[in-house]
């Protein structure tokens, strides 16, 4: 195994793990969750189920040996939600702890990119 597959499981590995605490605490704080979102962006709490079957399709996406567009687009579903995220937690409004998003883009980042040269059937043609 070259490093860069090692650094590319250890990076997603991290991602999914990222991924799966968010969802554990979409599930079980549900009502804790909903307020704060309600309160800090005046999002509705449907959301919440988007975000948690979003975000389980793209663990099954990112740690299965689907070939195709399927991972990029766990992927940009993924950027943009974290983004998304960034933009809530540090504007006027929001509470300026973004730095679980912060950490959750570094990681999608480094896998996408280390994915791309260690995955090679992940470049396009």
């Amino acid at each position: 195994m070259t490093i860069k597959k090692i650094l590319y499981w250890i990076a997603t590995g991290l991602l999914c793990l990222f991924l799966a605490y968010a969802l554990f605490n979409y599930i079980s704080q549900f009502s804790m969750i909903k307020e704060m979102m309600a309160e800090s962006s005046g999002y509705p709490s449907y959301l919440i189920y988007i975000l948690i079957t979003g975000k389980t399709l793209a663990i099954i996406a990112l740690l299965s040996n689907i070939k195709g567009v399927i991972k990029e687009w766990a992927y940009a579903g993924l950027f943009f939600n974290f983004l998304l995220a960034l933009f809530v937690h540090y504007s006027p409004d929001g509470d300026g702890k973004g730095g679980g998003a912060i950490i959750a883009m570094v990681l999608l980042i480094a896998s996408y990119f280390l994915g791309r040269q260690a995955r090679p059937w992940l470049k396009s043609h």
